[in-house]
C-alpha cells in the first residue's frame, strides 16, 4: 500500500514538472503609452488644417477638419465649402478619439473589420470606428489630435495624415 501512493506521489510530481517546463513565459510588459503633453497652438492648428484642405483639394475631396488640444478640447474646425455638414461631427470626434486613447481611429476600425471579442470596442464611449483621426505627436507626447471627414474611410486617413506630415516640418 506504501509502495503504490509513492509510485502515485512520484508521478504526480513528474507530470507536474512537465507540466511546469512547458508553462510559457508570461508576456512582456506593454510599453507605456505616450505622455499628454503642452496642448498645440493655434498657429498649429491652422498649419494642420491648411495640409487637409491641400490634399482635398488635389484629389478633389470635400473635407472637414478638426484640431483638438491634448485635452480634447475643439481649437478648430474647418468645413471646405460644398462639404456635408454631416461630415462635421465625425471628423470632431474623430480628433477626440485620437487624442484621448492615444492611437489612430483606424486601430478601432480594423478592430470592428476583425469581429468576434473585437465589437466589444462598440460599446466604448468615445471610440468612432472609422479611420481618420490621429494623435498628434511632438517630443514624445501627445498635444492634440486631427480628425478629418467628407470622403471615404481611407480618404479621410490620407487627409489626415497630411496635417502630420505637415508638422513635421
Amino acid at each position: 500500500m506504501i509502495k503504490i501512493r509513492l509510485s502515485v506521489l512520484a508521478a504526480a510530481c513528474l507530470l507536474s514538472t512537465s507540466v511546469m517546463a512547458q508553462t510559457p513565459a508570461p508576456a512582456a510588459a506593454p510599453a507605456a503609452p505616450l505622455p499628454y503633453g503642452t496642448g498645440l497652438t493655434l498657429a498649429e492648428a491652422h498649419t494642420c488644417a491648411e495640409a487637409v484642405r491641400v490634399e482635398a483639394a488635389r484629389n478633389s475631396w470635400l473635407m472637414v477638419v478638426s484640431v483638438v488640444d491634448s485635452g480634447g478640447h475643439e481649437v478648430l474646425t474647418e468645413r471646405m465649402d460644398n462639404t456635408q455638414f454631416g461630415s462635421v461631427a465625425p471628423a470632431v470626434e474623430k480628433a477626440r478619439a485620437a487624442a484621448a486613447w492615444r492611437r489612430p481611429t483606424k486601430v478601432f476600425e480594423e478592430m470592428i473589420a476583425a469581429g468576434g471579442t473585437s465589437l466589444r470596442v462598440l460599446d466604448i464611449p468615445g471610440v468612432i470606428a472609422i479611420d481618420g483621426g490621429l494623435p498628434i505627436v511632438r517630443k514624445g507626447h501627445i498635444i492634440g489630435g486631427v480628425g478629418t471627414s467628407g470622403g471615404t474611410s481611407a480618404q479621410d486617413g490620407v487627409a489626415a495624415a497630411a496635417c502630420l506630415k505637415a508638422l513635421e516640418k
